[in-house]
């Protein structure tokens, strides 16, 4: 089974994504599964994790929604508010719902960088630990060290670095990004999704060999089982296609791009981190 990691839907008449806005051109329309699904044939992909886009539990029973509906979404990562007393609750309530695979607050849109270290926050955090619930990070690399405290505080999460904490691949500097990602590789149940790199980089004048140094530095500290492919469809779009996002991952990886890696990347380490 081939599974895109990583990928949103949306309608703008929701009026939930209070940062997609008309400047984001390409991508301010609405996205649905009959969208993707042509693409999704294409490059023989046949299921997906449908990812939040809002910051709001509506928004998280509107995917699930269409997870009931589209028989290649696997399973939804959503939002809930990690602040709330209630927060377990919910997170119990959603739970039961078999396509709710994982939690995802926007880490990278809060004003406080240290904001998963508040004791509410925390508790949720431990909430997730002892449920063994997946856990996605999107962050930036200054949210690592941050990271690196919640990871030592509750080393049984499991959890997932989106988007590789979106290094800056446009400036092509690699540090303090590198080291600190191989720290947060030295925790056994973390995993990283390597997404989200075309839209770091220059988009208009991008190429494989932009991406290649962060690729090639992700799949050395994670190794070949925690690696998974994700698309970012349709946010990929503000730089490149779909296609374009396949092909310069498979050519950044180059000779190292075996089978065996191949069915893990784009399978197997996915439905084993999400169980789906």
């Amino acid at each position: 089974m081939r599974i895109d990691a990583h990928q949103h839907f949306w309608k703008l008449d929701r009026g939930d994504y209070g940062w997609l806005t008309p400047q984001f051109g390409p991508i301010y329309r609405d996205f649905l599964p009959d969208d993707l699904r042509p693409l999704l044939v294409k490059h023989g992909i046949d299921k997906t994790i449908l990812v939040q886009a809002a910051p709001t539990v509506a928004e998280t029973e509107f995917m699930l929604e269409l997870a009931a509906a589209e028989p290649f979404i696997a399973g939804v990562v959503g939002w809930l508010d990690m602040e709330r007393d209630d927060f377990e609750r919910e997170l119990d309530r959603l739970r039961a719902n078999p396509r709710f695979v994982g939690v995802r607050p926007m880490i990278h849109d809060i004003d406080d960088d240290a904001w998963m270290l508040r004791p509410q926050v925390r508790k949720g955090f431990a909430a997730l630990e002892e449920r063994g619930f997946p856990f996605d990070f999107l962050t930036f690399p200054r949210h690592l060290p941050y990271v690196l405290r919640i990871l030592d505080e509750h080393p049984n999460l499991r959890a997932v670095i989106d988007h590789l904490s979106k290094p800056p691949i446009k400036e092509r500097k690699m540090d303090p990004w590198a080291g600190l990602i191989k720290q947060v590789a030295e925790h056994p149940n973390v995993v990283c999704k390597l997404s989200g790199m075309i839209t770091e980089a220059d988009h208009a004048n991008w190429t494989f060999k932009d991406l290649q140094p962060y690729v090639e530095h992700v799949l050395d500290v994670f190794g070949p089982d925690r690696v998974l492919f994700g698309s970012d469809w349709p946010v990929c779009l503000l730089a490149g296609t779909y296609d374009q996002v396949i092909e310069a991952l498979r050519s950044a990886l180059g000779d190292r791009l075996t089978p065996a890696l191949e069915a893990k990347l784009f399978g197997e380490n996915a439905a084993r981190f999400y169980g789906v």
